[in-house]
């Protein structure tokens, strides 16, 4: 089972712009993940995942990768990295690494030479396209961050593709090269010691060779976009099947590594239950990390129906579930209103979530229940935020740095300017104020992690459903019970016999029946 170590895994993701500032710029860095990795082992998560901390112009905050195979200054040096990765596995917390392959920066010089001409070495390494007779772009297609997705470059006469910022020209995978250019960069890591690798966007990787238009989304009549890529179904400009070939090469590199691992940030609004199990099936990924749970949706039944086609339609794949990360609002904020109180609400989720099937991860913060940081638009740094304001205020207020000392004058984060503000609302959830605390919410995270260790079913088990009206969700895992109740008003489910808490939060069972407060949790075995 050391091979298959991911398997029921949790991963904690770092977002090392915002974790922890070692040389007082304001801005993470490596010597200071490194710094507070103990906290994070202490937690008892399985490994670490580092949002990307490549060379980059940071136009997209590091998802424009100008050279992948070096690390950015403002987070370090390679040297920083080896010490980081040493500590780790000191630790026994494994690495994975954010690996942005769809793309590159238009920095990268790898674009600057595909752009010089049109029979440079490197010329068909993106994906570019002749206008139509008119000089409108060769298609449809729309980026994610508005607009269409193609920018004129008079270099060549040519559109190149994006299918997100102008600054992230794609990479064209239909070239062998680029496939082996892709490997070689998953090499260079892997024989530093890495153990893995998130991959960003990675049913992007291939495009339609014939460049067809995008048909429209029919649920656009039923429901608003503001952005232009909501408006589209992406039958063409993503989720090619070349992709799946692709991706068994790199599982077969992986292979060969030994106990490593690979996850999918699978984006899809079609279908993204299936894509996951097609993904993560046949020799492909290990794991896809999936959106479904980081939206507004919070009822027993989404989760049941969630769960249950994940089993039904995914059945030899692998799911990766997260109620948080560095591109959605923070849950504890998302979902508020169904809290009694915020720590309540916190320490429910965290059951809830490390209960589940598949392998976990949590973004930084959600052990002590963060909230979502109100920024105003003079605050905003995120392109996104600054493009769709007010209707989406972008991605800041859940990438505001972490909260170690409340009383410190900007949480223990920094001595300098941090890059966004720490707000009073945020310092409430610092970190010193929970360690050592039983009641605290990390303390429930830390003991629903014990548990999810020490207990198979909880790990690697299956699911079964208890049939439990609104707002109680119920299952088993092997022999534990699972009682959750989402709502913010007191509850009660019948169910035969008593059982012994594994772990509880105001709930009991005995008599016949399973008593739940507000928000009230229970894990248990039947007595």
């Amino acid at each position: 089972m050391r091979d298959e170590w991911w398997r029921g895994s949790v991963t904690y993701q770092i977002y090392p712009r915002s974790f922890q500032d070692a040389n007082g710029d304001g801005i993470g860095d490596l010597p200071g993940i490194t710094r507070r990795l103990p906290l994070i082992a202490d937690l008892g998560v399985d490994a670490v995942w580092l949002s990307p901390i490549f060379r980059s112009p940071m136009v997209d905050m590091g998802y424009d990768v100008s050279d992948h195979r070096d690390i950015d200054p403002v987070f370090g040096t390679l040297a920083d990295f080896d010490a980081m990765l040493s500590e780790a596995h000191r630790l026994g917390l494994r690495v994975i690494l954010d690996q942005v392959l769809n793309h590159t920066s238009s920095a990268h010089p790898l674009f600057q030479e595909s752009r010089s001409s049109r029979d440079n070495p490197k010329a068909d390494w993106f994906v570019w396209a002749d206008p139509r007779p008119d000089g409108t772009p060769p298609n449809n297609w729309q980026s994610v961050f508005g607009g269409p997705a193609w920018e004129w470059d008079a270099r060549r006469f040519q559109y190149y593709l994006h299918n997100f910022m102008v600054a992230q020209p794609d990479l064209n995978f239909h070239h062998p090269e680029v496939q082996d250019w892709a490997l070689d960069t998953l090499r260079f890591w892997l024989d530093r010691g890495v153990d893995g690798f998130r991959f960003d966007t990675v049913n992007f990787y291939f495009h339609d060779r014939m460049l067809r238009d995008d048909a429209a989304d029919f649920r656009v009549k039923a429901r608003p976009a503001f952005k232009t890529y909501d408006m589209q179904y992406h039958l063409f400009s993503k989720n090619q099947p070349e992709n799946l070939v692709f991706l068994q090469r790199v599982r077969s590199l992986m292979d060969s590594y030994g106990a490593t691992v690979t996850v999918g940030e699978v984006g899809e609004s079609h279908h993204p239950i299936e894509m996951m199990g097609e993904y993560t099936s046949a020799n492909r990924l290990h794991m896809a990390y999936s959106f479904e749970m980081m939206e507004d949706r919070f009822s027993a039944d989404f989760f049941r129906r969630t769960l249950s086609e994940f089993q039904r339609l995914a059945p030899q794949g692998w799911p990766c579930w997260a109620f948080s990360n560095h591109d959605v609002p923070r849950h504890a904020t998302r979902w508020a209103r169904h809290a009694a109180d915020p720590g309540r609400f916190a320490r429910l989720c965290a059951m809830l979530l490390l209960s589940l099937p598949g392998s976990i991860c949590l973004y930084q913060g959600e052990e002590l229940g963060q909230t979502q940081t109100d920024l105003s638009l003079d605050e905003i740094i995120d392109p996104q935020g600054k493009a769709f304001w007010p209707e989406d205020k972008g991605r800041d207020g859940c990438r505001t740095p972490m909260v170690w000392e409340e009383a410190h004058p900007q949480g223990g984060f920094t001595d300098g300017l941090p890059w966004l503000p720490i707000k009073a609302p945020q310092r409430v959830h610092a970190a010193d104020r929970q360690l050592g605390d039983p009641a605290s919410v990390r303390a429930t995270y830390k003991a629903m992690l014990a548990l999810r260790r020490r207990e198979a079913g909880l790990r690697t088990g299956p699911i079964e459903f208890i049939d439990a009206p609104e707002p109680i969700l119920a299952f088993q895992r092997a022999d534990v019970t699972c009682v959750f109740n989402l709502s913010p008003d007191p509850a009660t489910l019948e169910f035969a016999g008593n059982g012994r808490p594994l772990l509880a939060q105001d709930a009991d069972w005995s008599a016949g029946r399973i008593r739940l407060g507000p928000n009230g949790a229970l894990v248990a075995r039947a007595a």
